[in-house]
């Protein structure tokens, strides 16, 4: 049956919310394990620093901060929800990492979460359902409208590419060394709806744009839109859902600083929307973030060249250094600039474990660890 859109929730400009989808895994080899349904049910948690709740299927599991002004609340918030569902994981004898995919787990073999809406989407997109066993960061950004939330949706279009990259975590799917940055946006685009959002002026036309596919049959809810970037007016919020999910929550906290610097910036000098064109070249410009990452060459639609996209985020964040510094995430977005000055992403540690290792398994062992923030893994030089 279809559902209406909310009314858009009026919410405060650049309040924050995160949600992160991680990976349960077996401490006997490291691969997924089935035990999201019997952790919660065991599970002691007082909601202190926001939600702890199943995804699609039972090797997954979801954490979801409160709504936060600063970047540093919603890191803390991410810390004690980590804190939370390691000691529990730890007493039902499984582990939690970060990660956009798991290296080498077999698709056939998951099991999808009880909960009408999950069993909705495994009987409508049927193994497509299992194979989203892949894990996303998803940043909300507070708007005062409706209007405002569509035309941010349209003005953060451009910068998907930097936030790809920057959170790139998923290059093994099945075993193998996929040669990407980011396999985990290659599931989420086989689902009907996903892309990006049409050029709309208002919220009244993406209401508009939402009733056809609804009377097309094509779309029953807006949970259906897998948008890159989307409104979510229960929330009064824009929702950015290209980001793989950290390897460890510095840098899940560093991303949500970026989307925040972002979108005050944007506000603030409010430019020139050419969403269309955008749009021509938008599906190019992802795969270059998801397959090459930093070293992507990214299609300038209004110049008509191509541009590096490590120049690209160069110049953002130097772009974003006032309005960081007036949100007090300075600090945060600093380690975003020495990661792309390094070229440090979360694949290439990836990488280079399976190098020392020769073997996935112990990939995962030391990213439940590194998730955990045990041994000389942390991001360094994160924000206390």
């Amino acid at each position: 049956m279809s559902q209406p859109i909310a009314e858009f929730k009026q919410s405060q400009p650049l309040t924050l919310g995160v949600e992160l989808e991680l990976q349960l895994v077996s401490v006997r080899d490291f691969d997924l394990t089935r035990g999201a349904t019997d952790l919660l049910g065991s599970m002691d948690y007082d909601g202190r620093f926001g939600d702890i709740k199943l995804e699609i299927t039972e090797s997954m599991i979801e954490v979801s901060t409160l709504p936060r002004p600063l970047v540093d609340g919603i890191a803390a918030d991410l810390v004690g929800l980590r804190q939370a569902l390691v000691s529990q994981c730890a007493r039902n004898h499984i582990a939690v990492c970060g990660g956009g995919t798991h290296p080498f787990h077999r698709w056939t073999e998951r099991r999808i979460c009880p909960g009408d809406r999950f069993d909705e989407v495994y009987h409508r997109y049927g193994y497509l359902a299992k194979q989203f066993t892949v894990f996303g960061q998803h940043i909300h950004v507070g708007c005062t409208s409706g209007d405002e939330a569509i035309w941010m949706t349209q003005a953060l279009g451009p910068y998907v590419p930097i936030f790809i990259a920057l959170s790139a975590s998923s290059p093994f799917v099945d075993g193998e060394d996929t040669l990407f940055q980011s396999a985990r946006l290659n599931a989420v685009s086989a689902f009907p709806l996903s892309g990006q959002c049409p050029a709309l002026r208002d919220w009244a036309e993406f209401i508009e744009h939402f009733s056809f596919l609804q009377a097309c049959g094509i779309a029953r809810s807006i949970k259906d839109l897998y948008w890159d970037i989307r409104p979510k007016p229960e929330f009064g919020t824009v929702e950015i859902r290209v980001c793989d999910t950290p390897l460890t929550v510095e840098r899940a906290a560093a991303l949500t600083a970026l989307a925040q610097t972002l979108v005050r910036h944007l506000l603030r000098t409010r430019p020139a929307l050419d969403t269309q064109r955008h749009l021509y070249v938008a599906r190019y410009n992802k795969f270059q973030a998801c397959r090459y990452g930093f070293d992507g060459q990214i299609s300038d639609p209004i110049g008509l060249r191509q541009v590096p996209l490590r120049q690209i985020a160069r110049e953002l964040l130097a772009m974003l250094v006032e309005d960081a510094r007036e949100l007090g995430c300075s600090a945060w977005l600093q380690l975003l600039d020495a990661s792309l000055a390094g070229e440090i992403s979360d694949a290439s540690w990836l990488r280079r474990r399976q190098a020392v290792h020769g073997n996935l398994n112990d990939v995962v062992r030391e990213a439940t660890m590194r998730f955990r923030n045990k041994g000389s893994t942390h991001f360094a030089g994160a924000p206390r």
